[in-house]
């Protein structure tokens, strides 16, 4: 099944099959490894790849910028985020030579949760509107969803496997069972910056006002059994 490059899954093509080929086939790669072989079973063109620019986001973004600089980061600008989130994205963006685009909501409906204030009765609803919906709108556009997420972050990312197929796309998790310890490890070895708020207590970091000081995932969505945004559910 793949003996062959560039063509191995396309938009029009992905089976269970193939999905269970490609986590066999990359399950026993390093991170390192996994986002290279991505750029020979898939064109370019078909990755997306988000980053939220918060506590640890360097990690992922030095490994693929290392594989691919030509590659895209899509931002979601919730219009909501601390400046030090939009501080350390720019400082990324230098340090790695990256080029992101930032995505938004339609300008009425951020308004509208803004005057709302829908975060605070209806927080699945502000991160719809303001995260999920303006993702929507350019997903149908790529094959393979890249993303940084972790088993150890949630329960919900402890069931994922490296390659799901989730409505209508492949979505690639390369640091999906890399530990805390040796995310920490390797970011000490390469003495990759944190996200400015991680010194002050934040390890999970949202929009700034649905974040607070906490371990993990603990300070999003404080006091609310919310535990994700919505992107990856």
């Amino acid at each position: 099944m793949f003996e062959t490059s560039k063509d191995i899954i396309t938009s029009n093509s992905i089976n269970q099959e193939e999905i269970a080929a490609l986590n066999k086939r990359y399950k026993p790669l390093s991170a390192r490894e996994r986002i290279a072989q991505l750029y020979e079973d898939f064109k370019e063109d078909d990755v997306m790849l988000t980053s939220s620019f918060a506590a640890t986001s360097a990690f992922l973004l030095k490994l693929v910028s290392e594989a691919n600089n030509k590659q895209t980061v899509f931002f979601i600008d919730t219009g909501y985020h601390f400046d030090d989130t939009l501080q350390y994205k720019a400082y990324l963006t230098e340090k790695y030579g990256l080029t992101v685009k930032s995505i938004q909501a339609l300008k009425e409906e951020h308004e509208f949760t803004t005057k709302d204030q829908t975060w605070t009765k209806n927080p699945d609803f502000c991160c719809s509107i303001n995260k999920v919906k303006p993702l929507d709108a350019i997903k149908q556009r790529y094959t393979v969803w890249m993303s940084g997420l972790m088993k150890w972050q949630s329960d919900h990312r402890a069931s994922l496997d490296i390659f799901e197929e989730r409505n209508g796309i492949l979505k690639f998790y390369p640091l999906l069972d890399i530990s805390k310890e040796t995310r920490d490890a390797y970011i000490a070895e390469h003495n990759l910056p944190f996200h400015p708020l991680v010194a002050k207590g934040y390890h999970s970091i949202g929009c700034k006002h649905c974040t607070v000081p906490g371990e993990d995932r603990n300070g999003r969505w404080n006091n609310n059994p919310k535990t994700e945004c919505g992107l990856h559910l």
